[in-house]
């Protein structure tokens, strides 16, 4: 497995195409808009620098990656030699499933077929296709340079051969793989995202405020980050997309999402992608917000 796909250029898809083109892998990063393709290189650029100065990476590694990375805007000309395409694109079905549909159609028979989804049924979006057996899922953790941990989701039809060669690959990228069965949230986001909607419901309960409950799961539970900034970095649309998956897939209340959650993601508060969220991010650092909905 040489050459490799990635969908999206987003925050998932720039840190996924960096550490595969880092190991020595050709990658054709695919995106609509010439725009963010441009914003995701100058990322990667920023993020390589980062380990030049820890001394982890040299400036002719930088150069070596950059030069592994090709940018695409038609999906059929970055996925035309694929071995391996990873679809890192919204957290949305309907899109996901219609890029499955092209991708099956454009991609080569023995090409792999991979979606780092956080929650949605790898068996769904491989029934999209006429190649079910070779796909899985890879949900790659953020940042993907620094977290180690790839969740190997097998579909209900995912071969044995296919599930290895995606270990294997993983381990590859110097990371370290678990293979989890498909079902609603995987294992990652089945206990970590209904963790993180109870603590909004915590808050809108007046239970506690925004930095008291973030700083009992920090110094309490020895978490590096309090689950209500943690959710401003995820994005509380994520977040919600996720808790609407568990509560249609498992059908049990306490998987029902927040209203406080719902009403910031309608209003547009998704965190550090919009500037606000349970804190504001538009100068870069986190500030803490102060409204009718989070006081005590």
């Amino acid at each position: 497995m040489k050459n490799i796909a990635v969908i999206g250029s987003g925050t998932m898809g720039n840190g996924i195409a960096h550490v595969f083109a880092q190991n020595g892998y050709k990658v054709a990063l695919i995106d609509i808009s010439q725009e963010a393709l441009k914003r995701a290189l100058a990322t990667i650029g920023k993020n390589l620098d980062r380990q030049i100065k820890k001394e982890k990476i040299t400036e002719s590694d930088k150069e070596a990656t950059l030069a592994n990375i090709t940018t695409f805007t038609k999906v059929k000309e970055g996925v035309t030699d694929a071995d391996l395409v990873v679809e890192a694109a919204t957290e949305n079905p309907d899109i996901k499933f219609q890029i499955f549909k092209e991708l099956d159609e454009l991609c080569k028979p023995e090409c792999i077929l991979a979606s780092n989804t956080s929650s949605i049924s790898i068996t769904k979006i491989a029934a999209q296709t006429k190649r079910p057996e070779k796909v899985i899922g890879m949900h790659f953790m953020n940042p993907v340079p620094v977290m180690k941990l790839v969740e190997i989701i097998r579909g209900y039809k995912t071969t044995d051969a296919v599930t290895k060669t995606i270990m294997e690959t993983s381990k590859s990228l110097a990371k370290v793989p678990v293979e989890v069965n498909d079902y609603p949230g995987f294992v990652a986001n089945r206990i970590l995202i209904p963790m993180i909607n109870e603590a909004i419901i915590t808050l809108n309960e007046g239970i506690a405020g925004v930095e008291e409950i973030d700083t009992v799961m920090k110094l309490g539970m020895a978490h590096p980050m309090g689950p209500l900034q943690l959710a401003d970095f995820i994005g509380l649309d994520v977040c919600l997309s996720i808790m609407e998956v568990l509560y249609e897939g498992l059908g049990n209340d306490k998987y029902a999402p927040s209203p406080l959650l719902i009403n910031m993601v309608t209003a547009g508060n998704l965190g550090v992608k919009s500037g606000e969220g349970f804190y504001n991010w538009t100068h870069g650092t986190k500030e803490l917000i102060v409204s009718d909905y989070f006081k005590k």
